[in-house]
């Protein structure tokens, strides 16, 4: 179903590396507000989703987040390659490494492992919409907290890029509520529900 193109949707290229910047990028890899989530939480929720212009939405955003899994994966990568054991441990990164080496692993920056439960699918076309809706958002004040911390324009750059396409799933899926929302007016559905009155 998917065609893999061989480059990132945005460059990465860092050329100094810097663990203490890693530790914290990696939450948009294996954090609660991530990327693999987000991708994951996406491709759930299309199956059940009953509007097939809504479910190709969430099929171009969950794909598109695998492709921004990719770019964290390659920054956390670029920020930590070649470290040396020294540098390792000066920076506090030792504990991550002590486990996964120099591997890429999901984990919050608060070093949390990924897990299924940061994300939900529920089957309901508005409350899935309404957690994708808040995904976004908190995704992107997760962004703007890197940006906070984070200086060199080499990592700035792309992450500026991620934040950006929060912004723009967000209103996407915006669209998709006010889709499902019509709909299901014109059954009268999520505002009267003959089955809960028996």
């Amino acid at each position: 179903m998917w065609n893999y193109e061989k480059r990132l949707q945005y460059p990465v290229k860092i050329t100094q590396t810097n663990p203490r910047i890693a530790q914290v990028i990696i939450t948009q890899f294996g954090g609660p507000d991530g990327e693999l989530a987000a991708s994951m939480r996406y491709l759930s929720q299309r199956y059940s989703m009953p509007y097939k212009e809504v479910t190709g939405i969430l099929t171009d955003i969950g794909t598109e987040e695998l492709a921004h899994m990719e770019m964290i994966c390659a920054i956390v990568h670029q920020l930590t390659r070649d470290l040396t054991p020294e540098e390792i441990e000066r920076s506090g990164f030792d504990k991550y490494y002590v486990d996964h080496t120099l591997a890429l692993w999901p984990q919050a920056a608060s070093g949390t492992p990924w897990t299924a439960t940061v994300f939900q699918s529920k089957g309901d076309p508005i409350t899935d919409l309404h957690e994708d809706m808040a995904a976004e958002q908190k995704a992107r004040t997760t962004y703007d907290n890197i940006l906070r911390l984070v200086k060199d324009p080499e990592v700035a750059d792309p992450i500026r890029f991620l934040r950006q396409r929060e912004i723009v799933h967000y209103q996407r899926f915006g669209e998709s509520l006010r889709i499902v929302q019509d709909k299901l007016d014109s059954k009268n559905f999520y505002a009267f529900n003959p089955e809960f009155d028996k």
